[in-house]
């Protein structure tokens, strides 16, 4: 159950950061939510298994705190990294006059 409320809160946070962060025209509003949710997730199951217990504060900070920055990590390299590739595919497809 604690599982579930760490993926809820995480994919909470996730929802917030396109809309505080530039550049979310370049990519889902879900993404930077998916990609919290699921790094979250995954460091939570990581770290019981390294014998974190779940009702310790711990694991609760690390698990949110990994699934933020990562998602924080997306929402901040994906714009600049796709506006670049839109460059370059309108350069490749106009013939090289754009």
């Amino acid at each position: 159950m604690e599982l579930l409320f760490v993926v809820l809160i995480a994919a909470g946070v996730g929802f917030i950061l396109p809309f505080v962060l530039r550049g979310r025209e370049t990519y889902g509003v879900v993404l930077p939510a998916a990609v919290a949710a699921a790094v979250a997730s995954v460091v939570w199951v990581g770290l019981l298994w390294l014998g974190w217990t779940f009702d310790g504060g711990w694991i609760w900070a690390v698990s949110l705190v990994a699934g933020s920055l990562a998602a924080l990590a997306v929402a901040l390299a994906l714009p600049p990294r796709r506006r670049e590739s839109d460059r370059a595919l309108l350069t490749r497809l106009s013939g090289g006059r754009a």
